[in-house]
């Protein structure tokens, strides 16, 4: 299976993500914690684009592609931004980042994805889940 968005860069707009991870899961008939993995880690890394790639700029938009066979679960989020140093991301658990709400979105996608590659300048992030 393989679906594709592209979507306008509205904070609004990660309903359509969460959408299109419900129907996937329903057809799939992923388990909840499965489900629950690939949601969050989804729904960050569009909203990090939306919002920190895109600047929330209503004319660039966040490239979705998702797709999955019978070992895995692969989504590919690429937005039209400047880019990041994700070799350099500040450790969010290190002391003097833990009350600091913002910087943690790289971390949880690493953590909950089995695999995560950044391309194009941080501009694309590349994540596999593999199934049961």
């Amino acid at each position: 299976m393989y679906k594709s968005l592209k979507i306008a860069s509205v904070p609004s707009n990660l309903r359509l993500i969460e959408n299109l991870i419900d129907e996937i899961s329903s057809q799939n008939e992923f388990e909840s914690d499965f489900y629950g993995k690939i949601l969050v880690a989804c729904v960050e890394a569009v909203n990090n684009g939306i919002v920190h790639g895109n600047k929330m700029n209503p004319e660039k938009f966040v490239y979705v592609e998702v797709s999955t066979d019978n070992k895995t679960f692969k989504i590919e989020v690429e937005d039209e931004g400047e880019g990041f140093d994700f070799e350099n991301l500040p450790d969010p658990t290190s002391p003097e980042n833990i009350e600091n709400i913002h910087g943690r979105g790289v971390f949880l996608m690493g953590h909950l994805s089995d695999e995560i590659d950044f391309n194009n300048k941080g501009k694309r992030v590349e994540m596999t889940f593999n199934i049961g």
